[in-house]
């Protein structure tokens, strides 16, 4: 069997005694980085009087999943097997769907613990009261393909979630500030760390403080949606105009992203009332 199992991304004791416990069971572990996963866990041995030592570990990463996953078979999971990422949740701008997908694919019993992500805490942190978000991990250093997919975060509906390191955080903010000045924006750096900080602000106002700011640690940026305009017709906005039932059924699906079909049909129901 495989377990993904999600390690502290900042404070030891964040990890939950059930990780602790598939850590301590497991007899192979693959890892981002082996280096990491065995401070990591001389580290968990050393705070809870665990025994981690007689473990097998094998590198398992972005550049050799494909490779590695040519070497397994259902009998490589015959044994406790365990996947841990650097810090946090496997999957979640970390490796490891690959190794899902192969127990998927090959009928090979899963599971995955829950645990500590920086995304989820930032969102809960940052006190926008939006409930769906998109996820966009690290942007490009530079390029078209960095400006585009910024222009997409500043046009996206939902809240945007990315990652930034401290040697960019500064021309995200100047980039920001040049295209949507007034956009507010949720800053969380060194999350569950000492350092931790926050800061929520509008991108011009955070871009002015940042430049005075010697910047370190790793950042997690939430960026507030485009704001609607025009999409807040209602049906009984609709009814009344002098149109064909279909036709203001597209005009609604237009802007609400419903289907034809579904507005359509809320229009007869509300004729029948």
């Amino acid at each position: 069997m495989l377990c993904l199992v999600p390690t502290p991304i900042g404070n030891l004791e964040d990890i939950s005694s059930r990780s602790l416990k598939v850590l301590e069971e497991s007899e192979l572990i693959f890892c981002e980085d082996t280096r990491v996963t065995k401070k990591l866990l001389n580290l968990l041995g050393e705070k809870y009087n665990l025994d981690f030592s007689n473990k097998e570990y094998k590198s398992f990463h972005s550049h050799n999943e494909n490779q590695i996953l040519k070497t397994l078979d259902k009998d490589t999971f015959s044994k406790n097997v365990v996947y841990v990422s650097d810090a946090g949740m496997p999957c979640v701008s970390d490796p490891g769907a690959t190794l899902v997908d192969f127990c998927i694919k090959n009928q090979i019993p899963y599971d995955v613990l829950p645990g500590a992500n920086a995304i989820l805490t930032a969102y809960a942190m940052s006190g926008f009261t939006q409930t769906t978000f998109s996820f966009y991990g690290f942007l490009d250093h530079k390029g078209a393909s960095r400006a585009s997919k910024l222009d997409e975060i500043l046009n996206d509906d939902k809240l945007s979630i990315l990652y930034e390191s401290p040697h960019r955080l500064l021309k995200l903010l100047e980039e920001l500030n040049e295209k949507e000045p007034n956009r507010t924006i949720f800053l969380a750096k060194e999350i569950t760390k000492l350092h931790q900080t926050t800061y929520k602000n509008s991108a011009s106002n955070l871009f002015e403080e940042f430049k005075n700011i010697n910047i370190k640690g790793e950042w997690v940026v939430v960026i507030e949606p485009k704001e609607k305009v025009g999409l807040n017709l209602e049906l009984n906005d609709i009814l009344p105009l002098d149109l064909p039932p279909k036709t203001k059924a597209k005009l609604i699906a237009k802007m609400t992203g419903q289907s034809i079909k579904e507005v359509y049909q809320q229009f007869l129901d509300k004729i029948a009332e």
